[in-house]
Parts: C-alpha cells; sequence; structure tokens
C-alpha cells in the first residue's frame, strides 16, 4: 500500500512526488462549530438580502484570549489564518443600500414585525439556520452574526439560493462593488499532461466550464465549491459540484502550493501501477491534451469469509479486493445472485456482518457454498472447522399411540418418526410445524424437510389444534377437536388408538343413517318435520305459513335430540321467527306442563340461550321477540365487562334470552365460556366461516347441549365454509378440513367420473342437519323478480386511463400468480383498483375528477323514470366512496335519498327514515346492507359494482324481495363494457354453481378464487 501523504504546500520535484500523491489521496477534514437557531414569525414588507463575505479566521491563542474570532480577509493584508466564506441577514435602506441594521442570525425569529420584513423573504432566512444546523452540534458560540457555507452539510442549500433569487432576496458582497454569482456546476480533478522529462498532476477548478484558481477556492460540505477574488475587482462565485466531493478533492482546494505534482518520467510507469489506481478513487484524472493513456483498471474481486463458530453459527463476511468498478462489481453480483438467489447478506464491504445460526446455517454451508465456489471473480475463505450437515431425504414413517388420561377432555399422544433409519422424537417436529417452519435442523447436523406430504398433514392438524403453549405438559389431543385422533391414525403406518373419543360422535352417524332409514326415499330433514310432530309453542304470536312450521318442526327435533343444524332457507323467510318459535318451544318443555303466559325464572336448567348477531341486528332481535314471543325474557348486552362494569352472570340472569353482537363474543370469549348456556344460536352464521379466525374458535370451543347456525348463505366461496360451520353445530360430522378437501375438494377439481356420487354423498351427509329452502318453491305467492344486466359504455377518456392502468397491473400482476397465497394482498389491492377505475377515474386519483362517468350518468338517467313513475329504489355499491358521488349527482338532480354504510351511527333511525318518509332512493353500502334489513317498500334495485361472491348480490337483492313485498322487483346490474366487470359478472357465474351444487342441484361445484380466475380478470 502507498504510505499516507499531506496535502502540498510546495513544489513536488522528482525526489517527493510520490509523498505528495499520498498526501493528496489521504486527504482530511475539518469539524466546524455549529451556529445558533432561529424561529418563524408572519408577514412584512422591508426587503431582505444575504451578505456574502470572506472572512480570515483568528483563532484563540495565549497572548490573545478576547475579541472577534473572525475578520473580513483583505487583499492588502498578509494572510494570517483560513479563509472561510461567511453570510447574515442584511436589510435594504431606503437608499437602496444593504445594511445589517440590528438583525442577526440568532435574533431574526423575532424581528418580522418590528422591522416591518417581507413575510416570504423572513420564512426562507428562517429556514436557513435550521437546515445549516443539519448533523452538526448545537452550541452558543461568540461569532453569532455569521454562518459559514463551509460547513453547511444539507445539498439543499441549493434549492434555497435557487428559491431566494425567485423570492428577490438580493445576494450581495461586503467589499464595495463585490459581485456573487451563483453557477450551476462545479468540477474538481487532476490534468495529466506528459512530457518527455516528467508527468505533470495539476488541480483543476471549473465552474460552468470557465477555470478557476484552485488557491483562491473552498468546499461547502461535500456538495459545491465556491471561489473569491480579492483586490480592485472582488468577486465570489459558488457552484454545485457535479457529482459529491471527496476528501482528496476538498483537500486541492484552498491550497497555496505550486499549481501541479511532478513525476519524473522513469517513475511514471510505477505510478501508473502502484499509485495511480489509488489515487483515481479519490479524484478524477483527465488528460485534456491527450497525452497519456492511463491503464484500465483490474476486475474487483469479491472476497467471501465464512467462520465457522460453536452452536451451529456461520459468520459471513463480504469484501471487494482490488480497485472498484461499478460496471464490473454489478456483473459479478448478478453472477453471484444467479447461483445462490436470496443471499442472506448484500455484497458491500459497507453491509454489516451476518451471522446464520440453525438451520440456515446448515442449508448455506451444505447447498449454497458449493455453488458460490465455482462463481468467476468469487473467492471464498473458509476459517474454522466445516460441520457435516446433510439433508435427510427419506420418506418419513410415524407411529402413533395414544393413551386416556385422567382428564376427561384430554388424551396424551406418543408419535414417533422414523427417518434414514434414524428415530425422531415428534415434539421437535410439532414445534417447527406450529411456528409454520419449512425444515427442522437436528442436534447431529442433519435436517430434513417439512414439506413432505405427511408434514404437509401433519401442519394441517396442528392448524386445528390448540395453542402451542397447551402442549407444554407434553402432546395431548383436545375431544374438542372433532377428529384430530382419525387424521393422526389416517397418516401413521402403526396406530394403537383410543376409541372413547368416537363415542362422541358416534350418535351423530347412527342418527343420520336411522333417518334415512325411515324417511326412505324422502329427504330426512321433511321426515324429522312431520306435520303435527311438534305442536307451536303457546303465547306466539305469529301465523306461521306451511314452510315455516315445518322448519319449527325440525328445529324442535334437533333440540329434543341435543343435536346442532344449520337453518339455511333463502333470505327473507322468516328464519328468525322460525328460531323464535323453537326458543319460546324449549323454554316451555323445560319448564314442564305450564303452557300460561309467562314461564319461571330458571325454568332452562343449563342457563339462558345464547344468541350472537351482527352490531346492527341484535336490536332487531330484540324488536322481533317482542312482537312475536312476548312470553320469552330477552335481554342484550351492549358492551364488555371491563367496560360495563357488570359481570355477565349478572346481565343474563333471570333471562331465557341473552343477545349479543359478534364483536362483544370475541372479546370476552373467556366470560362467555365460563357461563352456562342452553344453547347458542349465531345468526348471519356466515361470519364464523372462517376456520383459522378467533371468533371460529370461540364459537366452536362455546361449551353447550345444543348449537343453531342461521344464515342464508351458508356457502359463499367454497364448500371449507359449510365445513367451518358444521365443525361448530355438528363436531365430527366431517373428520378434518385436509380429509374433507381430499374426499370431495380434489376429486372434483380432478374431474373424476365418480364426481356425481361425490356430491349426493356430501349431500346425504349433510342432510339431517341442514334445513334450505328457496322461495321459488316454498313461497311461490311472492311477485316475480326480473334481473337485467345494462351493459354501459365508458366515456373516450375513461377508456383510454382503465385501459393503461390495465396494461400495467397485468405486467405487475401476472408474475406473482405462482404464489398466490404469499402475494394475494398485493393481487387483491391491484384487482380493486382496476373495480374502482371501471366505475369512475376519480375514484383513483383526483385529478381525473373532470372525466365522466358514464355508469352515473346510465343510474341518473334510469332513475329518472323509476321516480317519476312513484317508484322507489335501492342502489347498492360495495365503495362508500362511489356511493359518495351518487349523492352529489342526486343532490344536483334533486332526487332527495337516504343513506347507509358501515359508518351510519344511527342505522335504526337511518332505516326508519326511508321506511316511513317519501325519499325515493335509499343509497347503501353492499356490506352494511347485507343483512337485517326489511325494505319491501322498495320495488327496484341498482347494482352499481358487481363482485364474484353471488351470495353477496342476493342478499343486496333480498332486502325488498321478501316476504310482505306486494310489488314486481326490478333488478338492474351496471356493467361497465369491456372492464374486468365484465370479467366478475362471467366469474360470479360460476362460482354461484357451488352454493347450487351442493345446496340445490347436482351441478359441477368449483373451488374458492384460484390463480386461473385471477388471470381470467386480468385478460385485455
Amino acid at each position: 500500500m502507498p504510505p499516507p501523504l499531506q496535502p502540498p504546500r510546495r513544489a513536488a520535484g522528482a525526489s517527493d512526488w510520490k509523498a505528495a500523491v499520498a498526501a493528496l489521496s489521504g486527504g482530511l477534514t475539518a469539524d466546524a462549530p455549529a451556529p445558533d437557531t432561529v424561529a418563524d414569525s408572519p408577514e412584512a414588507r422591508t426587503t431582505m438580502g444575504l451578505l456574502f463575505e470572506l472572512r480570515e479566521q483568528t483563532p484563540r491563542s495565549a497572548d490573545r484570549w478576547r475579541g472577534a474570532t473572525a475578520v473580513r480577509a483583505s487583499a492588502t493584508r498578509p494572510r494570517a489564518g483560513a479563509y472561510r466564506l461567511g453570510v447574515r441577514p442584511v436589510l435594504r435602506s431606503d437608499s437602496g443600500k444593504w445594511v445589517k441594521s440590528t438583525i442577526t442570525w440568532s435574533n431574526v425569529g423575532y424581528q418580522l414585525n418590528r422591522l416591518n420584513l417581507n413575510v416570504e423573504q423572513h420564512r426562507w432566512f428562517c429556514q436557513f439556520v435550521p437546515l445549516h444546523r443539519v448533523d452538526r452540534p448545537v452550541y452558543n458560540g461568540q461569532d453569532t452574526e455569521w454562518l459559514y457555507l463551509d460547513e453547511f452539510e444539507s445539498p439543499l442549500l441549493w434549492h434555497l439560493l435557487a428559491e431566494a433569487v425567485r423570492l428577490g432576496i438580493g445576494l450581495a458582497g461586503s467589499h464595495k462593488d463585490a459581485q456573487v454569482t451563483v453557477g450551476t456546476t462545479a468540477t474538481v480533478q487532476l490534468d495529466a499532461a506528459l512530457t518527455s522529462t516528467a508527468l505533470t498532476l495539476s488541480p483543476v477548478l471549473t465552474i460552468d466550464g470557465r477555470a478557476h484558481p484552485v488557491g483562491d477556492a473552498g468546499s461547502i460540505g461535500a456538495h459545491g465549491v465556491y471561489t473569491y477574488a480579492l483586490g480592485a475587482n472582488p468577486a465570489i462565485v459558488l457552484a454545485p459540484s457535479a457529482a459529491p466531493l471527496s476528501a482528496e478533492q476538498r483537500t486541492l482546494l484552498g491550497s497555496a502550493g505550486p499549481s501541479g505534482l511532478v513525476v519524473p518520467a522513469g517513475e511514471v510507469d510505477e505510478f501508473l501501477r502502484g499509485y495511480y489506481p489509488t489515487l483515481r478513487r479519490g479524484v478524477p484524472v483527465t488528460s485534456t491534451d491527450a497525452s497519456i493513456e492511463f491503464p484500465p483498471p483490474p476486475p474487483p474481486v469479491l472476497v467471501h469469509t465464512v467462520s465457522f463458530e460453536p452452536k451451529q453459527a456461520v459468520r459471513l463476511d463480504w469484501q471487494w479486493q482490488g480497485d472498484r468498478d461499478e460496471e464490473a462489481e454489478t456483473e459479478l453480483l448478478g453472477r453471484v445472485a444467479d447461483a445462490v438467489p436470496g443471499l442472506p447478506a448484500p455484497a458491500d464491504p459497507d453491509a454489516p456482518t451476518v451471522t446464520l445460526t440453525g438451520l440456515p446455517a446448515a442449508e448455506y454451508t451444505d447447498k449454497s457454498l458449493p455453488r458460490l465456489g465455482e462463481v468467476a471473480g468469487l473467492r471464498v475463505d473458509l476459517v474454522g472447522a466445516k460441520p457435516d450437515y446433510r439433508e435427510l431425504t427419506a420418506t418419513p414413517q410415524l407411529i402413533v399411540t395414544t393413551v386416556e388420561t385422567e382428564k376427561r377432555d384430554w388424551f396424551d399422544l406418543g408419535v414417533l418418526v422414523k427417518i434414514d433409519g434414524r428415530s425422531i422424537p415428534f415434539d421437535p417436529i410439532f414445534r417447527a410445524l406450529a411456528k409454520g417452519r419449512k425444515k427442522l435442523l437436528l442436534v447431529d447436523n442433519s435436517y430434513l424437510s417439512l414439506t413432505q406430504p405427511v408434514f404437509d398433514r401433519l401442519r394441517d392438524l396442528i392448524d386445528e389444534a390448540r395453542a402451542l403453549q397447551e402442549w407444554e405438559t407434553g402432546l395431548r389431543i383436545n375431544r374438542h377437536q372433532a377428529s384430530l385422533w382419525s387424521d393422526f391414525e389416517d397418516l401413521a403406518d402403526e396406530t394403537e388408538q383410543a376409541v372413547s373419543w368416537r363415542a362422541a360422535v358416534g350418535g351423530l352417524l347412527r342418527l343420520e343413517r336411522a333417518d334415512t332409514e325411515a324417511a326412505g326415499e324422502a329427504d330426512a330433514a321433511d321426515a324429522a318435520a312431520l306435520p303435527g310432530a311438534t305442536p307451536l309453542p303457546a303465547g306466539l304470536n305469529a301465523t306461521l305459513r306451511p314452510y315455516q312450521v315445518a322448519g319449527f318442526e325440525w328445529l324442535a327435533f334437533l333440540w329434543d335430540h341435543g343435536l346442532g343444524g344449520i337453518l339455511a332457507d333463502d333470505m327473507g323467510l322468516g328464519k328468525t321467527l322460525q328460531t323464535l318459535a323453537l326458543l319460546s318451544h324449549a323454554v316451555q318443555q323445560s319448564a314442564g306442563p305450564q303452557t300460561g303466559s309467562s314461564v319461571s325464572a330458571g325454568s332452562l336448567p343449563h342457563g339462558p340461550f345464547l344468541i350472537v348477531a351482527p352490531t346492527s341486528v341484535v336490536s332487531n332481535w330484540l324488536t322481533e321477540a317482542a312482537r312475536f314471543t312476548p312470553n320469552l325474557r330477552v335481554g342484550s348486552v351492549s358492551s364488555t365487562q371491563a367496560t360495563s362494569g357488570r359481570p355477565l352472570a349478572e346481565q343474563a340472569e333471570g333471562l331465557d334470552v341473552l343477545v349479543t353482537s359478534y364483536a362483544l363474543f370475541r372479546l370476552d370469549a373467556p366470560a362467555y365460556q365460563a357461563h352456562g348456556w342452553a344453547g347458542l344460536i349465531l345468526d348471519e352464521a356466515q361470519f364464523v366461516k372462517n376456520r383459522t379466525s378467533q371468533l371460529h374458535r370461540a364459537a366452536r370451543d362455546l361449551d353447550v347441549p345444543f348449537k343453531l347456525a342461521v344464515t342464508g348463505t351458508p356457502m359463499e366461496n367454497n364448500l371449507l365454509e359449510l365445513w367451518a360451520l358444521f365443525s361448530i353445530v355438528a363436531p365430527g360430522l366431517f373428520p378434518s378440513a385436509r380429509r374433507f378437501t381430499e374426499e370431495y375438494l380434489r376429486p372434483a377439481e380432478r374431474k373424476v367420473r365418480s364426481q356425481g356420487e361425490l356430491i349426493e354423498r356430501l349431500r346425504r351427509r349433510i342432510r339431517p342437519l341442514m334445513l334450505r329452502r328457496t322461495k321459488d318453491v316454498v313461497a311461490r305467492d311472492l311477485p316475480a323478480k326480473q334481473e337485467q344486466v345494462l351493459r354501459v359504455e365508458l366515456d373516450p377518456r375513461h377508456r383510454e386511463i382503465y385501459d393503461t392502468f390495465l396494461q400495467r397491473e397485468r405486467q405487475k400482476l401476472l408474475g406473482l400468480m405462482e404464489d398466490l397465497e404469499a402475494n394475494r394482498f398485493i393481487v387483491f389491492r391491484s384487482i380493486t383498483l382496476l373495480r374502482m377505475l371501471s366505475l369512475d377515474a376519480s375514484l383513483v386519483d383526483d385529478e381525473y375528477a373532470d372525466v365522466p362517468s358514464s355508469k352515473l350518468d346510465a343510474l341518473i338517467e334510469q332513475l329518472d323514470e323509476v321516480v317519476a313513475e312513484g317508484h322507489r329504489a335501492l342502489i347498492f355499491s360495495q365503495f362508500t366512496s362511489y356511493l359518495a358521488l351518487a349523492a352529489a349527482r342526486l343532490e344536483k338532480r334533486g332526487i332527495r335519498y337516504s343513506y347507509l354504510d358501515g359508518g351510519t351511527t344511527d342505522r335504526p333511525a337511518v332505516i326508519d327514515e326511508f321506511k316511513t318518509g317519501d325519499a325515493p332512493v335509499f343509497l347503501i353500502s353492499l356490506k352494511a346492507g347485507g343483512f337485517g334489513l326489511n325494505l319491501t317498500e322498495a320495488d327496484y334495485v341498482f347494482l352499481l359494482d358487481p363482485w364474484w361472491n353471488p351470495a353477496s348480490e342476493s342478499q343486496a337483492i333480498d332486502r325488498t324481495h321478501r316476504i310482505g313485498q306486494t310489488k314486481n322487483v326490478m333488478v338492474y346490474r351496471l356493467v361497465a363494457a369491456d372492464t374486468i366487470e365484465e370479467k366478475v359478472m362471467a366469474l360470479k357465474d360460476s362460482k354461484a354453481k357451488l352454493v347450487q351444487a351442493v345446496l340445490d342441484d347436482d351441478a359441477v361445484f368449483a373451488q374458492s378464487l384460484t390463480a386461473d380466475d385471477i388471470r381470467g380478470l386480468l385478460e385485455p
């Protein structure tokens, strides 16, 4: 390495050029004190200026300890200290001169009103001091009048100076007639000239192409330079540098020595080989006269040091050797990335050392290092003994045993895994699976993949099992996990099973067979609800339709046998009334032969019934109960125990029915679990369809003798949602989500010949425990419902914007389809953007506010006729921002409307306003209006944006097409032509087959939204 050198101060001759070059390469920087702060202030009028002055520093000494720390530089006075470029605020006097007045950097923030300053200019000065202080210590010095640009570390200075010109802030010099100029670009470099006797390296400073002496110059931070001229024609020129200045470049500025470095002709080769590569990294070196050709830099070498440490740890270091070359380094890094994608550390010497432990260390050593050793330009150095990491690849074998414990709900599990002749306890495998790990490292440095099919099944089982901390005393299975042991049994090569858990679900299977045999060819649910089988409860204040009587009898059958089920009647057929009839029957039955007008307190042996419903529907249950079953004592919970200060048991005391919301049920799950209940009713039970959610687990784990799910949409997207509901109301009917998928979904995907048999088997298993009737079968007296799709052409400007966004999103998303689950959030965000753009371009960006919305034009055109003829309409959209645009158009048209979305605070009042008022239009968000509404006052429905979930649209339409409607219902779907909305319509039709296949007919059923579905949505 060349020796460290000092900046040149005298001519560099043949004997000392090496030291001079080294000094130039070593470059030093100096710290400088930071200025004081300023504050902000309001408007004024006096013009302000920025005064520039070259100031000579006068540092303290033993015999000079007071007085100024710097004085104005002078051409007539010998220079005794370093020069720095100072600036301070000044004001323009009435005579047009710049005067210091009393304004300084320390008080400028307080002078706005007193000195009648220009507001914008004053604000500029208040910004100057904080920006000057960036990355500098804050302290108060004696020289408070001046700030030094030499210390200005922020390159935003140049933006400030440009802004000063715009604001009319004068840039003045303190010398008479001094000129202050701000240039555009400055460069600092060495110019090489080779003669027959020597190589001369001369420092060159240029500003906007004009050369300036480097001796009369200084640096402004690392981002700019200034030059000065004293004497008869004083001038100051400053400009930003073309690139950040190195320490070596800054050393060249202000040098008082001769103009160049001289390398004797005989030593030029030595300079080029040993010193030039180091020098050029700090200072650009050129040859304007082309008298010398510099050698190309050697290619860089990337050294990768791998240190093997105790406890299965590997430390990784990266370091470049040789001359740095961005293009060559980028190419080498590309080869490294191709060899080992996703390196655990960036190949940069400034990057921190990375230490891998455990499995990542093993995989890196076993898989990555051999590939890295083959990369040209990369050197791998190993430190320490390399462990013998190796992967076990044989197919695992499982041995499973169970032993009953003294606790009724628990079984001990013993699981042993054998791979390549090694016995591996299940506990470390279980913990790795529970934490979502893909591989497992063992103590003997071997490791195995957990992504094999057998472990995939175990991972599914663990998703159903209790949290990891529940297993701290050993591996156990809870009886509430409906068939977890059965799934272990399916996976195991050897088992020794406990059979007591089977008794908990065996009765369900026997009952299914008994019901089917008793019914013969008839539907088992109908056989369970024979006319007259169970009398209606006394005090029921309603006249039930025949299908509602049959529904009540079926519910009573489940209650009497201690079975759970799903009441899945179509929307608008009175599921709430049938459920209230059951509750009244159960309360009266528990009270004995008494059938009077009231039921004694505490008549239900297990406590009151618990109804869990969406927050917006809780009040509806209270209203309907008071109307149809006044004999029931019904109460509700409006807040958590912590908020109300009342224990749940106290709130439920003396009631027959307690109604709460899903949110409160989830938040106070332990309290609900601790209280005794006669049964659990889940209204709008699609809220618990997600089998991995806390809400689902709370409903599933609630220990009650009877559970009923009430929903018109037991399945919205895929069959696993139906499985999730049955796992709550009838645990054990289906053994596990994994087996359910294997037995039904995957064969359907493969389109096997036995698909029809699979569907029939599924319907046969759910038949006794789910009752579903559709309006077209049991409510034929309902008026007709006509549906029509209105295809809307986009405005040309709207079309151009949509097509541009579509192409951009297609390019972004199609590469993410291979791993849809990992990228689902990004994919759906882009799809949502395209759906919003199909509606109105301004929903995506306000700059498109003037782009016409063809769909709103079509809506208003339809509404004009609807309103004129005295009809009333419901308008649905999933986007509240679009509903706001529709509301604005209605207001402009003079059409009165009501409005409901998820943020509506008084939902009942808004609904009543529409039902009892005369506003012809009701704007409703699809989420807020999907359930709990009876709006038969309207007979027109407009769906502004389609969705691929047919159940959501059906629920919206059935707000008006339900029992009590006397008019024909007209449904219009507004679809933007040649957009993603048409793709959504096609996809929605295919998804509708899923519900029809299992619940209504034998059509082919599909899975949830797939990568192919999304690719179809993005087709142009």
